[in-house]
């Protein structure tokens, strides 16, 4: 039996052959999946103008467009023997809707072509992307530009550092969500954790410690090296798939991605509150710095 039973991919806006539709295709035809294609029609700001009746033509004139692009998908992918079921469906509100399809259809795994979207845009408005990461209980894989259909190298960036990310066990679900893929698509698996010194000489400082700085910073690392190895031997990750690097965890991550042909980052993700929530995490800002596919798990 393979690692999904049924696969949720959110069709392309522009219904482009998108790089998430490929993805979705060829996970279900590795796995033997079913995969649910939704597109989700917002109407356009000045339809509201129009009068009733031509907001009804309009609307269905949409819906029916997205419909026969289905179709023709559905057919083709349909060809491969992969089962297939599309909807289309208008709404004002995308978000409460993929969630609710998710759960109708007991989705393992939601899927969808990251939207890029400029930072002064994410200043005033939460991005759909950002909400689906907050809100889905179920894992959500934002497909940037797609070098393999079925990804090669698969990265579990974990953190032995965060408390909550330990009580919670979310490094472990972290972990076994990122072994499932690549399990299911005969892909390496490697762990990652980005250490940045900078809060160890914080914590020197705040609390007006007269140890050196240097031997603080050493006696963190060492901790958290050992936590890290700890995780990679629990779930049998080889030595030379284990990396822990230097560095402020949103570039360090970033760059590892760039230099070591990572096809999927696997991160974990939390609701956030207050000023949290407004500014973003740090998986939310790694999904514009990555060359490639996020996969998310909720804490």
């Amino acid at each position: 039996m393979g690692q999904y039973q049924r696969l949720f991919l959110i069709a392309d806006r522009d219904m482009r052959h998108s790089p998430g539709l490929q993805r979705a295709a060829a996970l279900a035809s590795a796995s033997g999946a079913a995969l649910h294609i939704a597109a989700f029609v917002e109407p356009f700001a000045t339809l509201a103008l129009l009068d009733k009746s031509i907001q009804e033509k309009t609307r269905e004139s949409y819906l029916q467009e997205h419909r026969e692009w289905l179709k023709d998908e559905a057919e083709l992918l349909r060809g491969k023997g992969i089962q297939v079921t599309t909807e289309a469906v208008w709404t004002n509100h995308p978000l409460e809707e993929i969630l609710r399809h998710a759960a109708e259809i007991q989705a393992d795994l939601l899927i969808k072509d990251l939207q890029h979207e400029p930072a002064l845009k994410r200043a005033f408005i939460t991005p759909l992307d950002w909400h689906l990461l907050r809100e889905s209980p179920i894992p959500v894989h934002l497909v940037s530009t797609l070098g393999n259909p079925l990804p090669r190298r698969v990265v579990a960036a974990v953190d032995p550092a965060n408390p909550q990310a330990q009580e919670s066990g979310l490094n472990q679900r972290i972990i076994e969500t990122a072994n499932g893929l690549a399990l299911q698509c005969d892909a390496e698996l490697h762990l990652l954790h980005s250490y940045d010194p900078t809060l160890a000489y914080l914590t020197n400082a705040v609390a007006g410690s007269v140890s050196s700085g240097g031997d603080l910073v050493e006696e963190l690392r060492s901790k958290l090296q050992t936590g890290f190895n700890a995780l990679a031997d629990d779930y049998g990750v080889p030595t030379e798939r284990r990396h822990f690097i230097l560095g402020s965890p949103i570039s360090a991550i970033a760059d590892f991605a760039r230099l070591n042909q990572t096809d999927v980052l696997v991160m974990g993700s939390v609701q956030r509150k207050g000023l949290d929530k407004l500014i973003g995490s740090t998986t939310e800002h790694v999904l514009y710095q990555v060359p490639c596919s996020i996969l998310t798990v909720r804490a």
